[in-house]
């Protein structure tokens, strides 16, 4: 299957977000969390613990970001998603040619 790096690009981001929202809004805790915390019920912590891998990806380097940006009580959200845009467009530029370049190697691999 191929698939234009910009689409490839878009869509990542777009999981990217959809992903994070929708891991907060069941597990019932703040983005900047990693793991799991002690007010949860069991079944989100077990939750929290399988996806904490995935979320350390996503988020853990941009928590230096988050905590600059929570200093001003009045950031406005905006300056959120541009970033969180940015880190995941650059590993989904990142993550393409990683993958591009394994497939590559297998159809090489096979041709001889």
């Amino acid at each position: 299957m191929k698939i234009s790096r910009t689409k490839f690009v878009f869509l990542f981001v777009v999981f990217a977000f959809v992903f994070i929202l929708s891991t907060d809004l069941l597990l019932g805790q703040a983005p900047e969390s990693l793991f799991a915390q002690s007010s949860q019920a069991r079944w989100q912590v077990v939750g929290s613990a399988i996806l904490s891998p995935v979320k350390i990806v996503l988020m853990g380097p941009l928590l230096p970001f988050i905590k600059f940006l929570h200093q001003d009580p009045d950031t406005p959200p905006p300056f959120f998603l541009i970033g969180f845009a940015f880190y995941w467009t650059i590993l989904g530029f990142v993550l393409y040619y990683l993958l591009h370049k394994i497939n590559v190697f297998k159809l090489k691999k096979r041709s001889f």
